[in-house]
């Protein structure tokens, strides 16, 4: 197995250690709910599906249609 002729300097060592810091999550503010979210992912609220602020899909109307029609 190889093993190094010198030690590496503590300076070379740090340059190499400089990316392997824990960064941060970047969040956003949805307008509608104020629930802090992934920028450009949708998020659920409530039982609502949102993007952009948008509601995308409501699941309350979605399971009210489905028990109507099954009755």
């Amino acid at each position: 197995m190889p093993v190094p002729k010198r030690r590496h300097s503590s300076t070379r060592r740090d340059k190499r250690r400089t990316h392997d810091s824990l960064k941060t999550p970047l969040l956003h503010v949805c307008p509608v709910s104020g629930i802090y979210h992934k920028p450009h992912v949708a998020y659920w609220v409530e039982n609502c599906l949102y993007y952009k602020g948008v509601k995308v899909v409501d699941d309350n109307k979605k399971k009210n249609v489905e028990a109507e029609e099954t009755k």
